[in-house]
Parts: structure tokens; C-alpha cells; sequence
């Protein structure tokens, strides 16, 4: 069964295709993509297809598959970019659609302890594309 849409929703029209962005992971049920607005290199969005407005609001099954795809792609993010430091936070504010914004840190980053959503990278298209498969290959030579 295809995901369940909501027409007004920008994480949505990225699940249709219909808004580009650069994808690091996606099955059925789960995309992953790479932030236009990154707080740092890698900054990685995590959302189940279908639309929900909070990630409380899905089933308990399904938030447990969501954190299982967003750890994947974590510990992806902690190779290509040669951290440990990787902050998971759930979001619906700015997007009203359930996200997992993963953030590689750094010691140098320029953030406190929490990211600070008011320093962002500026990274051209090529980088943002080499960025998003250098994950793919990293989360390709992991899988099975």
C-alpha cells in the first residue's frame, strides 16, 4: 500500500518526488535525505513516507522502525565523517511531518552542546552531492 500524503506538506512532496533533494536512504516505509539548510556537513532528515504530524503520533512499531533506520544511518554518519558525536532530535515544528534530524558534530563545529539552530552551512550542490554518496556507499557496504 502506497504512503499516506498530505498535499501541503513539504517532506511529503519530497516522498513524491516532487521536491529534490538528496536522498541517503529509503525503503518502503522510511525515507532519509540530506538537509538543504544543514547545521553541519551530513545533517541527515529521517521520516516515515507516510504523513504524521509528531513521531508520537505513529504506532509504537513504527517509531521503533523509524530509530532502527535512523541508527543505521547514525552509525553510517560516524564513519563518513569521522565522529562519534552524532545528535538525534525528533521534529515537527518548522515541518509539521515526524522527522529525526541527525547532525554529525564536531569539536570545532561552532555549536554548544546542543546544536545551535541559527548556524548553518552553506554547502554547494557538488559537495552536497558527494556528501549524500559517501553515505549511500558507507550504508550500501554495511547492509546484510
Amino acid at each position: 500500500m502506497p504512503p499516506i500524503t498530505s498535499a501541503d506538506c513539504v517532506f511529503c512532496d519530497i516522498v513524491r518526488g516532487s521536491n529534490p533533494h538528496e536522498i541517503v536512504y529509503e525503503d518502503s516505509e522510511y525515507l532519509g535525505f540530506l538537509d538543504r539548510y544543514p547545521l553541519n556537513p551530513g545533517h541527515t532528515q529521517v521520516i516515515p513516507k507516510s504523513h504524521h504530524r509528531w513521531v508520537w503520533d505513529m504506532e509504537k512499531s513504527d517509531v521503533g522502525v523509524l530509530f532502527m533506520r535512523a541508527q543505521r544511518i547514525a552509525k553510517a554518519l560516524q564513519v563518513v565523517f569521522n565522529t562519534e558525536w552524532i545528535i538525534a532530535d525528533t521534529g515537527g515544528i518548522s515541518v509539521p511531518h515526524a522527522h529525526v534530524h541527525l547532525v554529525p558534530r564536531f569539536e570545532d563545529d561552532g555549536h554548544g552542546e546542543l546544536a545551535d539552530p541559527k548556524i548553518l552551512r552553506e554547502i554547494p550542490d557538488q559537495e552536497m552531492e558527494d556528501i549524500a554518496a559517501r553515505i549511500r556507499n558507507e550504508l550500501e557496504r554495511t547492509s546484510g
